[in-house]
């Protein structure tokens, strides 16, 4: 088998590299080694091996990995911004095979049709990509067959269990604020209402993450004898020829190793797959990049591309929680607050499940639009108006306490995770030395952008899905700190009940003060959805783009990137279905350049 924590001494060539064994590239691995047996591929992957690791193939444990002290996240801490309050906004991102398909919540949600043919990229349009979308999955959910797909590597069911009269509670709670189940949210168009969410996880409960469904097979199978992996081992910089990519250098995570490197080359091509983060770090620490950048780091510059780095993208989200009267079948609690019994079979059924029954994709009514002011009016009349394809918040509720239960009484509670896509406000990721230790300068952006469209759009989010929880009938009251701290004499406030609402359920009437506190306090709580991209967009050369089409990198012969980073605009949807789309489109496009079949 081909997967090692140090390469053997004989790999000092192959034919090509990939730099990165997250999402994108474990699919373009493994597309690869099926091309041809005898083209010899190498993964580098900086975090650990994820087979058949518990807290990784249960879809239950997903929120373990953020635990202290573990091996599969990194954390990339960003500058200080009194956008948000003077804080400093922490964003996972997976450090593991796989990545952020090994750790992620599992949601299986596409993007809409518009989403792609906005990038206005030839061969990238929705209808271009759907023939990838149905390739990599294995679709046992309802809609149309014709826009899914039956026979690919990745299994999307509802896993092992569902808490379905959770999902009929919601449902009846979603249409009484005016919005409809719908069948299929993922068939490119629909939008504006709630269905009963499909997952990334097999009908025996396994997580289908991309490694295990891709790369480990391949791996194990006796068949791909040039497909090698190398975990625990992170890119510092490509080799570069004449401006042509001919390897990289590479370093040991452990700290044991840590001063130690090594040069592999690269007979064909070098695919740079690391991430929103790692990506943009890889290429201007090879010399590519922004010059000024580059040189104030000591980093010589070969090949100026502004774009490196910039653009930096993320959804805001916050999930806001609420007491219930769930049964303790019926949640995660006790799997988060680390009661959960794995010995007893009733209970074992949750492994395979990820409390989270529903996704929805919301629109504002005419009346919120109006009640958000005339500025967000004309925004509203630009971005969304004339584009009923395109939402304005994506939900999920989950059946247990949004976030680490410390300090919580021992109950149920279920929280409305929900957030905004298409921020107007922009961030970036540069390098601050040529080390792959040294820190980044990473400013996400958030809140930042003019007319404050983004906070906005976020107070519409948590005045809309209060409405929606406050009709639930296992509804008993909100979690004060999870919410705005309204005054007490504000119909706004914050209440404790031990029963559902009364009937007939009225809309809450915030005043200017209330929209105040909201604002403030979201600035003050704001967080990542993981859902970070666009740091190597995918345009053109004047445009601040770093690739093409072709995912060719600028300025540089025999270099790729294929990863979230290219993704020229934002998505209305989780990003990981579109992490392996893209993955799937490059495959594509490198096995032909290299003359194979598909």
């Amino acid at each position: 088998m081909g997967l090692y924590t140090q390469l053997p001494d004989a790999i000092q060539e192959v034919d090509i590299i990939i730099a990165g064994g997250g999402t994108a590239g474990c699919i373009i691995a493994s597309r690869l080694a099926d091309a041809d047996p005898n083209l010899s591929v190498l993964v580098i992957e900086g975090g650990p091996n994820n087979y058949n690791e518990p807290l990784i193939v249960h879809p239950a444990f997903f929120f373990s990995n953020l635990a202290p002290g573990t091996k599969t996240i990194d954390f990339h801490v960003g500058s200080k911004s009194e956008h948000i309050a003077n804080r400093e906004l922490v964003v996972p991102t997976a450090n593991v095979l796989g990545g952020g398909s090994s750790v992620n919540f599992s949601l299986y949600s596409r993007a809409q049709r518009t989403d792609f043919d906005s990038w206005g990229i030839p061969g990238w349009s929705a209808d271009e990509l759907l023939p990838y979308m149905k390739k990599l999955e294995t679709y046992h959910g309802a809609g149309a067959k014709d826009l899914h797909g039956s026979n690919g590597p990745i299994i999307v069911s509802s896993g092992t269990y569902r808490a379905t009269r959770v999902e009929d509670d919601f449902l009846a709670a979603l249409k009484a604020v005016g919005y409809p189940e719908v069948e299929d949210l993922g068939d490119l168009d629909t939008n504006n209402g709630a269905q009963r969410a499909m997952r990334f996880v097999a009908p025996d409960g396994l997580r289908q993450d991309v490694a295990h469904s891709y790369l480990h097979p391949r791996l194990r199978d006796g068949k791909h004898p040039n497909l090698h992996v190398v975990v625990e081992s992170k890119v510092l910089r490509i080799l570069l020829d004449n401006k042509r990519a001919t390897g990289v250098v590479y370093q040991p995570s452990s700290a044991s190793h840590a001063a130690e490197t090594r040069s592999v080359k690269a007979k064909k091509m070098v695919i740079v797959s690391g991430g929103a983060f790692g990506t943009p770090a890889i290429l201007e620490r090879s010399g590519i990049g922004n010059p000024q950048v580059l040189k104030k780091v000591g980093v010589q510059p070969i090949v100026e591309l502004p774009g490196v780095g910039e653009g930096y993208e993320d959804h805001h989200l916050i999930g806001y929680p609420y007491k219930s009267s769930l049964n303790p079948d019926e949640t995660h609690d006790a799997i988060n607050g680390g009661r959960f019994d794995m010995e007893n079979p009733e209970t074992r059924k949750l492994l395979g499940w990820n409390a989270a029954d529903i996704t929805a994709k919301l629109r504002p009514t005419a009346s919120d639009v109006a009640a958000l002011g005339p500025e967000f009016q004309e925004v509203w009349e630009k971005e969304w108006e004339h584009n009923p394809n395109k939402p304005m918040a994506v939900m999920a509720a989950y059946n247990a306490f949004p976030g680490v239960p410390v300090g919580l009484p021992i109950a149920q509670y279920f929280g409305h995770n929900i957030f905004t896509p298409y921020p107007f406000s922009r961030g970036h990721v540069h390098i601050t030395g040529p080390g792959k230790d040294d820190k980044l300068d990473f400013d996400p952006g958030f809140f930042g952008d003019a007319g404050s469209t983004d906070i906005k759009k976020c107070r519409w989010a948590y005045k809309v899905q209060r409405e929606i929880a406050r009709r639930r009938s296992v509804y008993r009251g909100e979690v004060p700190r999870g919410h705005p701290p309204f005054p007490a004499n504000s119909q706004a406030a914050v209440i404790e009940t031990t029963g559902p609402l009364p009937e007939p359920v009225v809309n809450i009437e915030y005043t200017a003060e209330d929209d105040a506190i909201i604002d403030q306090w979201l600035r003050e709580n704001v967080m990542t959805t993981w859902h970070s991209l666009g740091t190597c967009k995918m345009g053109k050369l004047d445009k601040m783009g770093v690739v093409d089409s072709k995912l060719d990198v600028y300025g540089v012969e025999a270099l790729k990137v294929a990863d979230l980073s290219i993704a020229p605009r934002n998505i209305g949807a989780h990003t990981a279905n579109t992490a392996m789309v893209i993955g799937e489109k490059a495959a594509d496009i490198i096995v032909h350049e290299l003359g194979y079949s598909p």
